[in-house]
């Protein structure tokens, strides 16, 4: 799906607005394992995927928690720490080699001054980024780990081949034993 066609899913922007939007977006690239953000560091650029994926978690002395994964089309960041222009909680890393194409606060909080369409855009997009992560916490508190699975593997089943099946256990929360013997024996 084409980028524009994917914002055209959260606001009608028209084309003028979408080339005010990319038309100074610098491509960024990233090898596997390369951290994008890091607690404690203010992401101070909001990244565009065009190929590769990427993964927010927390690690604790313990274990690995992770929060989400970004993969083209959608956006890559750490919402809180671009969006308030705070310290970040926890990583942003690449799983795979990565391009992205970037734009900074600045630019973006000068965008959404320049267009109202822009402003909606963003707007729409965080709204559906919220309702995402509330489905997720209904479904980590009101699914089993099969219904779990099956979801994941009905919005994202790229992602089966494309990342360490731990990580989908943990953003799942899901043991990876279990997460394994799903893989191996659940159809749908």
């Amino acid at each position: 799906m084409e980028r524009y066609q994917y914002f055209k899913q959260f606001h009608n922007i028209s084309m003028a607005d979408y080339r005010l939007l990319t038309e100074n977006l610098k491509t960024r690239s990233f090898k596997k394992g390369d951290f994008i953000t890091v607690p404690g560091q203010v992401q101070r650029e909001l990244y565009f995927v065009k190929s590769g994926v990427q993964m927010a978690y927390l690690d604790t002395s313990d274990k690995t928690y992770v929060i989400d994964f970004s993969y083209f089309p959608n956006l890559c960041a750490i919402a809180e720490s671009f969006s308030f222009q705070v310290p970040s909680k926890y990583f942003l890393t690449c799983l795979t080699d990565s391009e992205l194409e970037s734009l900074s606060y600045e630019d973006l909080q000068r965008l959404v001054d320049q267009s109202q369409q822009i402003e909606r855009l963003f707007r729409r997009m965080t709204e559906a980024m919220l309702a995402g992560m509330i489905d997720l916490h209904i479904d980590l508190r009101a699914m089993t780990i099969e219904e779990r699975y099956k979801a994941f593997c009905r919005k994202s089943p790229q992602l089966l081949h494309l990342v360490p099946h731990k990580y989908i256990a943990s953003y799942l929360g899901i043991d990876p034993t279990n997460f394994s013997k799903l893989f191996n024996h659940v159809k749908f």
